[in-house]
C-alpha cells in the first residue's frame, strides 16, 4: 500500500475531533465551575484571556446547555439532519461542541485538556468510525465570534463601539496579503479579518473568535473557502465558506499559543498548519472531517512556512530561523509518520530561509540572507546560483520564490522581481570548488525606491500577469510582469504606516485626524468619509503631534510634529482647490500641505507637545529631559526651558476649571512636576542671557513610591475581616440551634469545635518597593494640585490618585519619596496596563487604551473627577495582542467617532453609540487655503540631524562672542609684546655699535636673572608633567610591545632569510622555525631507549658507500662547518697578495695534479693485484653461506608465514600508538635538525655574500683610486656595488633609533595629508622609517664599520701614487716621460685586472648560491631558487 493510500485509510479510522471536544464537555458540567475553587493558575489566566469575548447573554446560554441532553433532536434544522442519521445522542455532543464549548473552551481547558478521557467501548469506536460530517453542515458564526465584555448588570450597550474603518496595514506580518477573487484581498488588522475591494475600496471585517488575535490566514486553491489560523492557548483553526463567510470547519489542538503558517496541497484536501513558539508543531489535517493525520515537532527554533510539494502530496517542506527541513510521508511498520530530513549546509553559512519553492523532481531552491539562491538536492546544497561577477541574485534576503509558466520569479528585500529561466535553475551544477554558479535573469523589475518586498500574489485576470505585492516599507503594489511593450509601470494602490504608530492627533473643527511613526512620515485621513488624503516624508521619524487650536488657526489648518531629532515643524493643512488656477496647471488633489515653520529646541526625541487653554504657549518635552515653552503669538518666540528628573513622556495644561493654567509634566522615572504659566518678557531679544534656561521657575515635584504591596496587604485584611465575620456569624447560628436541641450539652460540644476550628493564620503579603521605579505610562488632572497617573511593571494594575505636597520645599528632590493618597481597583490589569487615555467632551467616558491592544470605556457620572463612579466598563480587543499596544486614543470633535493608533501599524475608526446618531453620511472639509499662501516662501528645513538645539545654539552663539573678545586681548598683548622686542632689538644693536669696553654684557639685559631659572623650572615641571601624564601610554604601548615580541618573535627559532643572487633573479630562502614545544623536546630525549629504525640503519650502512659513490661521481656530502669557516675565513685582502696567492695558488694544483695522477695509476695497480690474488676456486664454498643453510634446515619450522593459522606476530614487530607517537616524534626532530642545518647554511651563504660586496666596495675603492691617475678616455665603467635585499637581514627590522622613529611619525603624516602610498615597493622597504624598515642612511650600504675602515687602510697602501708639489712646470725628461709610461701602463692592467677580479668573486657568488641546493640535498622546484 502506498503511503498516500494509507493516509486516506487512516484519515477514515480516526475519531472526529467534535467527539474528543464533547468528551472534553462532557469532563466538566458547567455546574461545577462555580464550586470548584482549586484551579490552576492556568486556568485563571484562560478566564481572564476569554473574559473579553464573553457577552451578557452568555449566561442563559450556559442554562441552555445543561439540557443539551434532553433537547438534542431540537438543536438542529431540517437542512442539518443529514449531519449524523446513526446516533441521536452524537448530535447533542456535537452541537455542544460547536456551540457552548466554544464559549468555555478556554475556560476548561485548564483542567481538562490534561485529565485522560475514558476510552470507548469497541462498539463505540466502530459507530464513531463510521460518522461523518455532512458536506451542508456550517457553525453558527455568531456563537464563534468573539463579543465586547459588558460589566454585568450594567446598561451599557454592546455596541458602544462600532468598527467603521481601518486605515492600518501590518505589512511586516508573513503573509499577510491573501487574494480571494480578482478584486478582493483579505488581511489581517489585529483582532479582525479585513476584506478589501480593490476598486470599489470598500472593507468587510470577520472577528477573531478568541479575541486573542489572528496568526495567520491561508486561501483554497479553489478560493471557495479560506483558513483563519487563531492565536491564544490552543488556538484554532477556523475555515469559513467564501462568499458566504459562514465557519465552515474548526481544527483544534494543533499548537499551543499561536499559528505560524498554513498550506494546502494542491486539491485541497489536506491542510499543513505550523505553529509558533514554543512547540513549533507541524500537523496535517484532513480539515474537512476535522481530523488530524500526522503530527510532529517540526523544529527547534522559529519556523516561518511550510508547504506541500505541488507535483507530490506526500513532501512537505518548512523553512526559518537558520534551517531547512525536507518531509515525507512514510509508511513504516507502526504506522504512517512523518520523517524529515535536516537541510546541511556544509560549507556554505548557516542563513535564515524565508523563501523557496519545491521543483518537479524533488529539489528545492530556496534563498539566503545575502542574496543568493540555493539549489537543494537530497537534503544538501547542490550549488549556490549567483549573478555574473559574483554580485548575489538580490541586494539582501530572497523573500518568496514562485514558478509561474515555466519561469522562476524571485522578489526581495532590495524591491527587485527578477525573471530566472527555469531549465538553467533545474540542470546547474557545480563547475568548480567554489561551489558557486554564475546566471543571469531573463528580465528584472525595480518596482521603486524604499520598497522591501515580503509577499507576492497572481491576480486571476484573464489576459494579463498582473501580480499584487505586499511592501514591508508599508504599501500594496499592483505589477504587471508581461515584460512587452506595453507593459504598466508599478502602481502604489495603497499606502499605509511602516511599523508602530507613535502619534495621533485630531481636527478640532473637523473630521480630519494626522498620524505619524518612526517610517518618517506624516499622513492626513478624512476618518469620517475613509478617505486617507496625503503624506508627507522627511528625514527623521515622527515621535509627537497636537493639532493647534482654534484659538490660534481658526479653521484648523495647522498640526505641530515633534520628531525623533528633537525638531518641532509647524504644518499647514489647505485645500488646493481654493487657490488660483493656472493654465496648464496638473489635476489638483483633495488637500495639500506646506511647511509653515521649523525649529530645534531638543536634541533628543520629542515625546509630547501641548498648548495651554488660552493658545498663547506651546510647551515641548523631551527625553533629553527639558521643557521647552514657546510664545506663539510672536512666531513661537523661544521664552526659556526647565530641566526635569527625567525623561519626558506626557505634558498636559490645566483646564478651563482650574484657577490658574498649570502644566503637569509626567516622567518616565516615577517624577511628576507641576509648572506655572511662564512669565512672558514684553523686550525684543535678550541679548545679555547666556542661555534660555528658566532657574527661577516655582516647580512643584511628586516622587511616586510603590504602594501596591500595601494595598494588597489592605485587601488580604479585609478579606479575612468579611470571613472572619462571617464565620462568627455562622458560629453564633449554630450556636442557637444546639441550645435549642441539645440544652446543656451544647456548651460541651460548642468548646471542642472551637478547638477544632482553631487555626494559625497565615503571614500577611510583605511590603515590596521595587529597587527600580515603574514606568508612568500616563496621567491626567483630576483637581488642582491632583493627578491621576497609571503605571506599568510592578505597580499595574491600579490608578493612583496623587497630590502635589504643600510644604514643597526639598532641596534634594532625588531623595524624597512621595504616596498616593487614593487608588481605583482595575480588573484584569495585573499585566496589562492602561497606556493612554482620553475623555469624552462631557467626561462621562473615559476611553482608554491598553498594553495588549485592548479598548476598555469606563462610563463615569458627571463631575466626578475622583473617579468614585468608575465601575462599568465595555472592554474589546481590537489591536494584535502580543505588538499591538496602544500607543494613541482620541475622539472626534464631536463625540461622534473614536480613533485609536497602536504599535501594530493598525489605525481604527469607532462610532461611539448615542441614542441621538444621526444616520446621514459625513466627510470632512478641508481648510480652505490662506490669502496669499502660494507666494509666500517655504522656509529652510532642518534636515541635519547634529544640527543645533536653539539652546546650544544661544549657547555656541554666546561661546564664539567670548572667544572673540578674548583673541581681541590676545592680539594686543601679542602686539605690545612684539613692540617691546622691537625695542630690546634697537638697544641690543646700539650696544654692539659701541667700544667694548663702553658695552654692556648680555646678562645686564635681564631684569631679574631669577626669570631665566623660573623658566627652567617651570620648563622642566611641564616636560615631567608631560611624562606623567604619558607615563601610562608609554607602560601600556611597552606592554603591549613585548605582548607582541612573546607572541610572535620570541617563539621564533629562525626567520625567513632570503639570499638573492647578485647577476640573475634567483634566490634561495630559509625556513621560518619555530621553537620546539616540551612535547618535541622530551621525545627526543627519549630516542636513545628507542629501536634503531630503518632510516637510522641505512644512515649506518651508508658511510661504506662513500667510497663508491665517489668512483661512480656521485654527490660528495659537505661537512656544515666547512662553508661557515670559509665566510668568516674569507676577507678582504690587498692586491699584491691576491697575486701572490693565485701565482701560488695555480703551482700548488698544478703539483697536486701530478701528485694525484701518479698515485691513482699506483693504487689501481694494487688493486688489480688484491683482486687477482683474493679470486676463489671454482668449487669454493662460503663457510657462513654454509652455516646459515644448516640452520635453516634445523629450525625450517619456526619460519612460519603470515598466512599460516598458528602465525604470530613477534613483539618488536607490533605497532601500537605509543610507538607511533615516539616515532612521529623523532621524525619531527629530524626535519627540524634538517631545517635548522638548512638555515645555518643559508645564513652563512648571506655572510659569504655580505663579505663579498666588502671586498667588491674595495675593489671599487681601488679601481677610482686608479682613475683619478688616467686619462679620461682610458677609463672603463665602473661596475656597480651590489646591495644588500631587507629580507636578507630581517633581523634589523626590530632595530629602530630616535632619527628613525621621528621619520616614520612624518611618514604618518605625510600618509594623512596625501592619503596615498606608493607602488612598487616592497612591504618592508615602503614604510619610510618604521619598525621595519632598514635605516635610509646609516644602512644603505648595509656593511660593517670595519669593511670600510678596511676598504681605507687598503685605499691607503695598495697603491703608492706619486704626489706632486707644485712646482713651477717644466717639460719632463725622457727618463720620465718613460716612468710616465710604464706607470701608466701598469694602472690600465691593473684597472682590467680589477674588473676582472669583480666579475669572478661576482659569479663565485652566485655559483655557490646555484650549488648550495645541491650540495644540501634539496630539490630546487620545492624550495623556491
Amino acid at each position: 500500500m502506498s503511503p498516500w493510500g494509507a493516509l486516506c485509510l487512516a484519515s477514515s479510522q480516526l475519531p472526529s475531533s467534535n467527539t474528543y471536544s464533547a468528551s472534553l464537555w462532557k469532563m466538566k458540567e458547567p455546574d461545577d465551575q462555580d464550586t470548584d475553587e482549586g484551579k490552576s493558575d492556568r486556568s485563571n489566566s484562560d478566564r481572564r484571556q476569554s473574559h473579553s469575548s464573553r457577552s451578557p447573554s452568555r449566561t442563559s446560554m450556559k442554562e441552555d446547555h445543561k439540557s443539551i441532553d434532553n433537547t438534542t433532536g431540537e438543536a438542529f434544522t431540517e437542512g442539518e439532519e443529514s449531519y449524523i442519521e446513526d446516533d441521536e445522542s452524537y448530535m447533542g455532543h456535537l452541537e455542544g461542541s460547536s456551540s457552548s464549548f466554544q464559549d468555555d473552551y478556554a475556560e476548561s481547558l485548564g483542567e481538562s485538556r490534561y485529565m485522560e478521557t475514558p476510552a470507548p467501548d469497541a462498539e463505540e469506536a466502530e459507530e464513531e468510525v463510521k460518522k461523518k460530517i455532512s458536506e451542508s453542515f456550517f457553525y453558527d458564526y455568531m456563537e464563534l465570534v468573539s463579543m465586547p465584555f459588558v460589566t454585568p448588570d450594567s446598561n451599557i450597550p454592546l455596541d458602544l463601539l462600532t468598527l467603521v474603518h481601518s486605515f492600518g496595514y501590518d505589512c511586516r506580518k508573513r503573509a499577510n496579503l491573501q487574494l480571494l477573487e480578482s478584486n478582493t484581498v483579505m488581511y489581517i488588522a489585529g483582532n479582525h479579518l479585513i476584506f478589501l475591494n480593490l476598486k470599489t475600496k470598500e472593507q468587510t471585517y470577520l472577528r477573531s473568535s478568541s479575541g486573542i488575535g489572528i496568526g495567520v490566514i491561508g486561501v483554497h486553491p479553489n478560493k471557495t473557502y479560506f483558513t483563519v489560523a487563531e492565536k491564544g492557548v490552543f488556538p484554532k483553526i477556523i475555515i469559513y465558506e467564501y462568499p458566504s463567510m459562514r465557519p465552515y470547519r474548526i481544527l483544534q489542538d494543533g499548537t499551543d499559543l499561536a499559528y505560524a503558517y498554513v498550506d494546502f496541497n494542491f486539491d485541497g484536501t489536506l491542510l499543513a498548519s505550523v505553529g509558533g513558539s514554543p512547540d513549533h508543531t507541524l500537523t496535517i489535517w484532513n480539515w474537512k472531517e476535522e481530523k488530524p493525520l500526522l503530527r510532529t515537532k517540526a523544529f527547534s527554533q522559529e519556523v516561518f512556512k511550510v508547504t506541500f510539494n505541488p507535483e507530490d502530496d506526500e513532501q512537505l517542506t518548512t523553512s526559518g530561523s537558520g534551517h531547512i527541513k525536507f518531509w515525507e510521508m512514510a509508511l513504516t511498520f507502526t504506522g504512517l509518520k512523518l520523517q524529515g530530513s535536516l537541510g546541511r549546509f556544509g560549507k556554505t553559512a548557516t542563513t535564515d530561509i524565508e523563501g523557496y519553492m519545491e521543483l518537479p523532481d524533488g529539489k528545492v531552491l530556496s534563498g539566503s540572507e545575502w542574496g543568493n539562491m540555493l539549489l537543494w538536492e537530497g537534503g544538501h546544497i547542490k550549488v549556490e546560483l549567483s549573478r555574473a561577477a559574483g554580485k548575489p541574485c538580490h541586494q539582501g534576503p530572497i523573500n518568496q520564490i514562485m514558478l509561474d509558466e515555466g519561469e522562476v520569479i524571485t522578489i526581495g528585500s532590495d524591491g527587485c522581481v527578477r525573471i530566472w529561466d527555469f531549465e538553467t535553475i533545474d540542470t546547474a551544477d557545480v563547475i568548480d570548488e567554489t561551489g558557486l554558479l554564475e546566471i543571469e535573469p531573463i528580465n528584472e523589475l525595480q518596482v521603486d525606491k524604499n520598497v522591501k518586498l515580503f509577499s507576492m500574489i497572481k491576480m486571476n485576470e484573464v489576459g494579463n500577469n498582473f501580480w499584487l505585492a505586499q511592501d514591508s516599507n508599508g504599501a500594496i503594489w499592483k505589477l504587471d510582469l508581461s515584460f512587452s511593450n506595453i507593459t504598466q509601470d508599478p502602481e502604489c494602490l495603497f499606502s499605509f504606516h511602516s511599523g508602530a504608530i507613535e502619534a495621533l492627533a485630531v481636527s478640532p473643527v473637523t473630521y480630519l485626524m494626522a498620524t505619524t511613526g518612526l517610517d518618517c512620515s506624516i499622513r492626513f485621513y478624512d476618518f469620517a468619509g475613509k478617505i486617507p488624503l496625503l503624506q508627507m516624508k522627511f528625514k527623521q521619524g515622527g515621535t509627537a503631534l497636537a493639532w493647534v487650536p482654534r484659538l490660534i488657526s481658526y479653521g484648523g489648518a495647522q498640526i505641530t510634529a515633534g520628531f525623533e531629532d528633537g525638531v518641532v515643524r509647524i504644518l499647514e493643512l489647505y485645500d488646493p482647490k481654493g487657490l488660483t488656477v493656472f493654465v496648464g496647471r496638473k489635476k489638483v488633489s483633495e488637500a495639500d500641505i506646506r511647511l509653515k515653520q521649523v525649529f530645534k529646541p531638543h536634541t533628543a526625541a520629542i515625546t509630547a507637545l501641548a498648548y495651554d487653554r488660552d493658545g498663547e504657549v506651546l510647551a515641548t518635552g523631551s527625553k533629553d529631559k527639558t521643557v521647552f515653552f514657546f510664545e506663539v503669538e510672536r512666531d513661537y518666540k523661544p521664552i526659556g526651558y526647565i530641566t526635569t528628573p527625567g525623561p519626558v513622556c506626557q505634558l498636559t495644561w490645566s483646564s478651563s476649571s482650574h484657577p490658574e493654567s498649570t502644566l503637569l509634566i509626567i516622567c518616565e522615572n516615577g517624577y511628576v512636576l507641576e509648572a506655572p504659566f511662564p512669565s512672558i518678557k514684553e523686550e525684543e531679544e535678550d541679548h545679555d542671557v547666556v542661555s534660555y534656561e528658566i532657574k527661577d521657575m516655582c516647580l512643584k515635584y511628586f516622587h511616586f513610591t510603590s504602594v501596591k504591596s500595601k494595598i494588597l496587604r489592605l485587601i488580604e485584611i479585609e478579606r479575612r475581616k468579611k470571613q472572619k465575620e462571617l464565620k462568627e456569624k455562622e458560629k453564633q447560628e449554630r450556636r442557637k440551634r444546639l441550645e435549642t436541641e441539645m440544652g446543656e450539652d451544647a456548651e460541651w460540644e460548642l468548646q471542642e469545635e472551637d478547638e477544632e476550628e482553631e487555626e494559625e493564620e497565615e503571614p500577611l503579603p510583605e511590603i515590596f518597593v521595587p529597587s527600580t521605579p515603574c514606568h508612568i505610562l500616563c496621567g491626567f488632572y483630576s483637581e488642582p494640585g491632583k493627578f491621576w497617573i497609571s503605571l506599568g511593571g510592578y505597580d499595574s494594575g491600579f490608578l493612583y490618585h496623587c497630590e502635589f505636597p504643600s510644604d514643597d520645599k526639598s532641596s534634594d528632590n532625588t531623595v524624597r519619596k512621595d504616596e498616593p493618597f487614593d487608588f481605583r481597583l482595575l480588573e484584569d490589569t495585573e499585566d496589562n496596563p492602561i497606556t493612554t487615555i482620553t475623555f469624552s467632551i462631557n467626561q462621562e467616558m473615559m476611553f482608554c487604551g491598553m498594553q495588549n491592544g485592548a479598548i476598555r470605556v469606563y462610563i463615569l457620572s458627571k463631575n466626578d473627577s475622583s473617579l468614585t463612579s468608575m465601575e462599568d466598563y465595555w472592554h474589546f480587543n481590537m489591536h494584535d495582542n502580543n505588538y499591538g499596544r496602544v500607543n494613541a486614543i482620541s475622539t472626534s470633535f464631536d463625540d461622534r467617532f473614536l480613533v485609536t493608533a497602536g504599535a501594530d501599524s493598525n489605525i481604527f475608526v469607532f462610532n461611539i453609540f448615542s441614542e441621538f446618531e444621526l444616520k446621514k453620511v459625513v466627510k470632512a472639509k478641508v481648510p480652505s487655503p490662506r490669502f496669499g499662501i502660494e507666494t509666500e516662501p517655504i522656509p529652510e528645513d532642518i534636515e541635519d540631524p547634529k544640527a543645533y538645539s536653539i539652546e546650544n545654539a544661544r549657547r555656541k552663539r554666546e561661546h564664539d562672542k567670548l572667544m572673540k573678545e578674548v583673541e581681541e586681548i590676545k592680539a594686543g598683548k601679542r602686539e605690545r609684546i612684539k613692540a617691546l622686542r622691537n625695542q630690546l632689538q634697537k638697544l641690543l644693536q646700539m650696544n654692539e655699535e659701541l667700544p667694548k669696553h663702553m658695552q654692556f654684557k648680555r646678562t645686564d639685559f635681564d631684569l631679574d636673572s631669577k626669570i631665566r631659572a623660573e623658566i627652567g623650572r617651570k620648563t622642566a615641571n611641564k616636560i615631567q608633567r608631560v611624562e606623567k601624564e604619558l607615563a601610562w601610554e608609554k607602560e601600556k604601548h611597552q606592554l603591549g610591545l613585548k605582548k607582541l615580541q612573546n607572541r610572535f618573535r620570541d617563539s621564533l627559532e629562525s626567520d625567513i632569510i632570503v639570499v638573492h643572487a647578485i647577476q640573475s633573479d634567483h634566490k634561495i630562502s630559509s625556513y621560518r622555525l619555530v621553537k620546539p614545544s616540551k612535547y618535541s623536546k622530551t621525545k627526543r630525549a627519549s630516542q636513545s631507549e628507542r629501536r634503531p629504525s630503518k632510516f637510522e640503519r641505512f644512515e649506518k650502512e651508508g658511510t661504506g658507500r662513500k667510497d663508491s659513490q665517489r668512483d661512480t661521481g656521485g654527490s660528495i656530502s659537505v661537512p656544515e662547518e666547512s662553508v661557515i669557516e670559509k665566510g668568516k675565513k674569507f676577507r678582504p685582502k690587498t692586491l699584491s697578495e691576491i697575486m701572490v696567492e693565485n701565482q701560488i695558488e695555480k703551482t700548488r694544483k698544478l703539483i697536486l695534479k701530478a701528485e694525484r695522477a701518479q698515485m691513482k695509476i699506483q693504487q689501481r695497480k694494487k688493486e688489480w693485484e688484491e683482486l687477482y690474488k683474493s679470486k676463489p676456486d671454482d668449487d669454493y664454498e662460503d663457510p657462513k653461506d654454509v652455516q646459515a643453510i644448516k640452520e635453516a634446515q634445523l629450525f625450517m619450522g619456526d619460519f612460519n608465514l603470515k598466512t599460516a593459522a598458528d602465525y604470530k606476530i613477534p613483539e618488536h614487530m607490533r605497532i601500537n600508538a605509543a610507538k607511533k607517537e615516539e616515532e612521529l616524534g623523532y621524525l619531527d626532530s629530524m626535519a627540524y635538525s634538517k631545517k635548522m642545518h638548512m638555515n645555518k647554511s643559508i645564513v652563512s651563504l648571506r655572510d659569504l655574500k655580505v663579505a663579498v660586496i666588502e671586498e667588491i666596495q674595495c675593489l671599487v675603492q681601488e679601481l677610482k683610486n686608479i682613475q683619478s691617475t688616467l686619462p679620461v678616455f682610458k677609463h672603463l665603467p665602473i661596475p656597480q656595488v651590489p646591495q644588500i635585499y631587507p629580507e636578507e637581514v630581517p633581523e634589523k627590522r626590530f632595530q629602530y633609533d630616535d632619527e628613525t622613529l621621528l621619520a616614520f611619525k612624518q611618514q604618518q603624516v605625510k600618509s594623512q595629508d596625501e592619503k596615498a602610498h606608493q607602488v612598487g615597493q616592497t612591504a618592508l622597504a615602503g614604510s619610510a622609517g618604521g619598525f621595519l624598515r632598514l635605516s635610509s642612511g646609516k644602512e644603505r650600504n648595509l656593511t660593517t664599520r670595519d669593511s670600510l675602515s678596511r676598504a681605507s687602510k687598503a685605499s691607503a697602501f695598495s697603491l703608492d701614487l706619486p704626489k706632486f708639489t707644485e712646482f713651477e712646470k717644466a717639460d719632463p725628461t725622457d727618463v720620465e716621460l718613460e716612468i710616465m709610461k710604464r706607470e701608466e701602463i701598469k694602472h690600465v692592467y691593473m684597472q682590467q685586472y680589477l674588473i676582472n677580479r669583480f666579475v669572478n668573486v661576482v659569479q663565485h657568488t652566485d655559483l655557490c648560491l646555484l650549488n648550495y641546493p645541491c650540495i644540501l640535498g634539496i630539490n630546487l622546484t620545492d624550495h623556491n631558487v
